[in-house]
């Protein structure tokens, strides 16, 4: 994590009902790991992060603050990968405009996967789709909640290659929740955990 002058994205005290003040800073292209035990925060905090919640605090995107864009908006620049994701309409592909052929292929999908009702869909499935949805809005920050939690291990080897090489090519930085120490050490360049709502960044 960098200085806030060349930080992509920048938190200042931002703080819940659970979430204690927290302040944090990524520069392009960084991974943040964070962990913590269940019920700790962690999902909250990325929600706090992504307006999705009820929250005080400053956050700020390349130096621009959050209030100065829609709720949408705002969403689609700093996208949040939740444990389980959400499908509201009947097939997949009426879920996002500009779906990655390439990725799609990557992870063992074919273009008739927008086809799919969206019913059908294994949770392996969803959280694989997940990913390409919402990387079709070329999210500035990813805010990534166990994003390989229900996949086996070459499909949790894809999705990490996946991510990783959108931070470097789209200069974007990351959040990535894991209960997996392996997984951090391969994905993070820095760490924090959460205990009780108190995020704590950790040496690198």
């Amino acid at each position: 994590m960098g200085k806030d002058a060349k930080a992509l994205l920048v938190v200042k005290n931002l703080r819940t009902g659970f979430i204690k003040q927290t302040s944090l800073s990524l520069e392009k292209q960084d991974c943040l790991g964070l962990h913590g035990e269940s019920g700790s925060g962690k999902t909250l905090l990325l929600r706090a992060i992504a307006d999705l919640d009820v929250n005080d605090g400053e956050v700020y995107l390349e130096n621009a603050p959050r209030n100065h864009f829609t709720g949408p908006q705002w969403r689609r620049k700093v996208g949040l990968l939740p444990a389980e994701s959400h499908w509201w309409n009947d097939r997949v592909g009426e879920h996002a405009r500009h779906w990655s052929p390439a990725l799609l292929s990557a992870l063992g999908f074919s273009e008739k996967v927008l086809n799919w009702e969206t019913g059908r869909l294994s949770s392996g499935e969803k959280q694989r789709l997940a990913l390409v949805r919402m990387l079709a809005n070329q999210p500035r920050v990813l805010l990534l909640d166990e994003p390989t939690a229900n996949l086996d291990t070459g499909n949790t080897q894809i999705m990490e290659q996946i991510i990783l090489d959108y931070l470097q090519e789209h200069r974007a930085a990351a959040i990535w929740v894991s209960h997996d120490p392996a997984q951090l050490a391969r994905v993070a360049a820095s760490r924090a955990v959460m205990v009780q709502g108190v995020f704590t960044p950790e040496d690198a």
